[in-house]
């Protein structure tokens, strides 16, 4: 149990009334669950919020990086440590640079991140799958893995450059006399060429995840058929630690945790090796985040004594891909493309035929097809700077529509389409609202003048982390608190939030929703 507040109380099962697929669930009221006990409870006598989030990252410190939470996540994860220096910065900018310099320290010789840095002093049966499942050492000698840490052998969303920009903006001076751009530059410019180079697995131009764990949002509905053709590692073969944190109906299934174990196995077994395993998908928010770095990169860039000019370009060419394959105008969203499934041509469709089917031109190898699933994944790309305007504005009205309900009956932003036949408002990514989507959609609101959205949402992020005691998720619709408390980048994402100050009604243009600088996105990438 995760040590800086115990979990909740479990819902009453069977409580709220019966929903057929298809059809939006009734709501509880604001304040109360669905059993109608009070979720919030923002006492006046409570220590201030920013106050509390800085005792979360202070009692998830090891001395070199943050772990997310002292139960369930006892190790460095990769996006996390981004998502919590962005945090940091406003604390200790010295702590921040030291998250993400530990985070690459781990970094292989080919250039990959690796999504766990597992700490030695950690119990093996702390946590599944542990370092003597990836033998990262072993298995992944030919790839570079280090030889004196014990990592896994996947990666997480590229969020890092975008991480060490910020941290870097925070306080440049320290950031200059350290040397912080100059040591992480070099290593953040080989992950991107991992992905960029060892990562195309579709030949279109963007990125491939090759486990639904690297994408983040691990027990996503668009994972379900890209899965289903995965043979699971039988039950007996492991154990699942996750399930001594947590309630089994809010976690992933053991079909489906099968199917990850199998997947991680099989790639160990290969080296480590890109490209044969039989799971492969182009995911719209982890291309959107390397994009959204690859600006970052130019700005280091430019801090160095360089134009970033081939940087900000291959954004561009990554947006103009992203579009191309992953959009739907239909439907006002982008999809997960399965290249696993069987594919036709981008764009080859017949005339009143579902957008998200596969089109009539010729079958491709590896191009493919949208899987039919409304995931946050595919309103991300909002974050984009060089988005097409009416893109942009097909995703607001998306995220406001009755799919994922903002400003409507969600109070946050849901994982997963409110109307969909999997939405489950407690289980792990099928449903449930996260904090680091949430901050996200609100940064990705302000590049496009979405002013007043944003600060809505910005409200409801802040008073959600404070009544939940920093949740690692929540009910959409409450705000109840599922999974860990105290977990690190809730805390670190709200502190950010509690640091940005939205500018006053009217602002003469859309600000740069990264540093609050007004200075146009379209111009600058979105960074100063």
């Amino acid at each position: 149990m995760d040590r800086t507040a115990p979990l909740a109380a479990r819902r009453t099962e069977g409580a709220g009334p019966v929903r057929t697929p298809g059809t939006p669930p009734t709501p509880p009221a604001r304040g109360t669950d669905r059993a109608g006990a009070v979720v919030y409870d923002p006492s006046p006598a409570r220590e201030s919020l920013h106050v509390r989030a800085a005792q979360v990252l202070d009692g998830n410190w090891t001395g070199t990086s943050t772990v997310p939470s002292r139960g369930l996540y006892p190790h460095q994860w990769s996006w996390d440590s981004a998502f919590i220096a962005i945090g940091l910065r406003h604390l200790s900018a010295a702590r921040a640079q030291t998250e993400l310099e530990t985070l690459l320290g781990a970094q292989w010789a080919d250039g990959r991140i690796p999504h766990i840095v597992f700490n030695p002093s950690v119990p093996l049966d702390a946590y599944f799958p542990s370092p003597d499942f990836w033998r990262s050492t072993t298995a992944g000698r030919a790839a570079g893995a280090p030889r004196t840490v014990q990592t896994s052998g996947i990666v997480q969303p590229p969020v890092h450059a975008l991480a060490a920009w910020l941290v870097h903006r925070a306080d440049p001076a320290l950031s200059r006399a350290r040397g912080f751009l100059p040591r992480v530059h070099p290593r953040l410019a080989a992950w991107h060429r991992y992905l960029l180079h060892r990562r195309d697995l579709g030949g279109g131009g963007l990125v491939s995840v090759v486990h639904p764990w690297e994408q983040g949002m691990d027990n996503s509905p668009a994972w379900d058929a890209p899965l289903s053709r995965i043979t699971p590692a039988p039950a007996r073969s492991f154990r699942r630690a996750d399930l001594d944190h947590g309630a089994s109906e809010d976690r992933p299934t053991d079909l489906d945790y099968g199917r990850y174990v199998r997947l991680a196995a099989d790639y160990r077994d290969g080296g480590y090796a890109d490209g044969a395993g039989g799971f492969a998908v182009e995911d719209p928010a982890f291309n959107a985040l390397l994009i959204l770095s690859e600006h970052a990169l130019a700005r280091m860039a430019r801090e160095l004594g360089a134009t970033g000019t081939a940087r900000h370009a291959r954004a561009q060419r990554l947006t103009t891909a992203l579009v191309e394959r992953l959009w739907d105008p239909a439907e006002g969203m982008f999809f997960c493309r399965d290249l696993r499934a069987p594919g036709r041509r981008a764009g080859a469709r017949m005339p009143g035929a579902d957008p998200r089917t596969p089109g009539t031109g010729d079958v491709v190898p590896g191009a493919g097809a949208l899987v039919p699933e409304r995931g946050v994944s595919g309103l991300v790309p909002l974050l984009l700077p060089t988005l097409p305007r009416e893109i942009a504005a097909a995703l607001v009205r998306t995220l406001h529509g009755p799919h994922f309900g903002l400003g409507g009956p969600a109070r946050l932003v849901p994982s997963y389409d409110l109307l969909g036949e999997a939405f489950d408002p407690h289980r792990y990514w099928r449903g449930p609202a996260w904090f680091n989507t949430g901050w996200l959609l609100e940064r990705g609101l302000r590049t496009h003048g979405e002013e007043e959205a944003a600060d809505a949402l910005r409200r409801d992020l802040l008073e959600t982390a404070d009544a939940s005691d920093f949740a690692e998720y929540v009910d959409p619709y409450t705000g109840e608190g599922c999974g860990a408390r105290g977990f690190g980048w809730t805390a670190a994402l709200a502190l950010d939030l509690l640091h940005h100050h939205p500018r006053p009604r009217g602002a003469a243009n859309r600000g740069d929703s990264f540093t609050g600088n007004g200075v146009s996105p379209q111009a600058t990438g979105t960074f100063e």
